[in-house]
């Protein structure tokens, strides 16, 4: 986000795209290039806020479109997200056979896929570790 030439080409291919898209945190490489000012959009539910940062609309769901923006949630959000993508532009019978073909059909073996659902513990500790993690970035 602070790399200068990333963030110009970004901002020059994104402006001529048909659909400028991310998932997770690549979300903020596009606000950072300023391809979601104002536009609604999400990423990672440890950052969605961070959108905000860069006059985009943080919206806390696995998909958003606006326009011709689309930004993911989380990782696994990226299935949900290529699946709904797919569909608008090749339509649904064609999301439903790649759906088919990679076998997508969710089971998680715990129901802590999000803050919400998510016991203090695991949240606490998920904290601490992004915590972390961004004070060994630090220059």
């Amino acid at each position: 986000m602070k790399d200068t030439q990333t963030l110009d080409w970004v901002r020059r291919i994104g402006g001529d795209a048909t659909w400028v898209t991310s998932v997770c945190t690549g979300a903020l490489v596009l606000a950072a290039a300023g391809l979601l000012a104002c536009y609604q959009g999400v990423c990672h539910w440890a950052s969605w806020h961070k959108l905000a940062w860069f006059r985009a609309e943080p919206v806390a769901d696995r998909t958003v479109f606006d326009r011709n923006r689309v930004t993911g949630g989380g990782m696994t959000a990226g299935t949900d997200f290529a699946l709904a993508l797919t569909a608008v532009i090749r339509g649904e019978d064609r999301a439903k056979f790649v759906q088919l073909s990679i076998e997508y059909d969710p089971s998680p073996p715990f129901n802590s896929d999000s803050p919400e659902k998510s016991d203090a513990t695991t949240i606490a500790r998920y904290r601490a570790m992004v915590a972390k993690l961004a004070r060994d970035r630090e220059p």
